[in-house]
């Protein structure tokens, strides 16, 4: 395509298949408030909460206490992918090793599972253990298989932004469409499903504080592209360039963020605070309805 916006109307034009709104995501979104995913790091060096849930049985256990607050889907990650630089790249077996131990038993508490991965092995080996969802933090653009895996096991996929940097000189909301617009691309070329895609504007990857805000103030721009949106903004360190704190005491700034994303329409917000933000967005939801 020569442009975001010719692939964005190519990427309509597919869309239009039979089919559309069938499956986990419409069960999902068919809510009447955005879905809550919890985050469950089975990782050394996660930027909020790095190494806390390394062990099987503590991990599994906060999977457990994460789907009795209420959650959603439970997205799991044995490679950090933190946001700020400084995460340590893992082996395929070394990831695989982490989740081994974990995944069978987070996927028979019957709540969906996303695979938080960058490699499309994991992904394709998570599916098959019952992983549900694909959540790649490079959306499609970095493993060149990540595309085709997620096409031939007909799974929904989270294709968020991300840059290796930030660079404050530039319009991020026009960075991230056009991100999305190449992600779209691909995910087109590969035969993935319209129907199986969410969009998130990665909020701290590769962005200032001030452009993660952004992308929450106008996160209405990416319904062009006619899919949900998901806004992942817990504890991240936008927070505390606005009121400092440690990750661990952002839940204020988390909720505030996630209440203002929902008003602006994402459909899936992906937390590490489950039980406050799933009652936050109720109490939101009752007062807007008592309008």
């Amino acid at each position: 395509m020569a442009d975001g916006t010719a692939t964005k109307l190519v990427y309509h034009a597919y869309s239009s298949s039979p089919g559309a709104g069938e499956g986990l995501l419409a069960r999902l979104l068919g809510k009447k408030q955005p879905s809550v995913m919890g985050v469950l790091n089975v990782t050394p060096d996660s930027f909020s909460d790095g190494g806390r849930y390394l062990d099987p049985q503590i991990a599994i256990a906060h999977a457990k206490r994460l789907a009795a607050e209420g959650a959603d889907i439970l997205d799991i990650g044995a490679e950090s992918t933190r946001p700020y630089g400084g995460a340590v790249r893992v082996t395929l077996d070394e990831e695989r090793q982490r989740l081994d131990p974990v995944l069978p038993a987070v996927v028979a508490l019957g709540v969906p599972v996303s695979i938080d991965t960058l490699k499309a092995a994991v992904a394709a080996w998570a599916i098959e253990a019952g992983a549900a969802i694909v959540n790649d933090v490079w959306g499609l653009q970095r493993d060149p298989d990540m595309a085709r895996v997620v096409a031939e096991h007909d799974a929904p996929i989270i294709i968020m932004h991300n840059r290796e940097s930030a660079d404050p000189a530039i319009d991020i909301v026009a960075e991230v469409t056009e991100f999305f617009s190449r992600s779209l691309e691909i995910a087109w070329r590969a035969g993935i499903r319209h129907d199986r895609i969410v969009l998130d504007p990665g909020i701290g990857f590769g962005k200032t504080a001030e452009q993660s805000l952004i992308c929450i103030a106008r996160l209405r721009t990416f319904h062009s592209f006619g899919l949900p949106l998901l806004v992942g903004a817990s504890r991240k360190r936008f927070i505390n360039a606005i009121v400092p704190s440690e990750p661990i005491e952002r839940l204020g700034g988390s909720l505030a963020a996630h209440l203002l994303a929902a008003e602006n329409g994402a459909a899936i917000i992906r937390v590490h605070d489950v039980a406050p933000t799933v009652q936050a967005l109720a109490v939101a939801a009752a007062i807007r309805h008592a309008r």
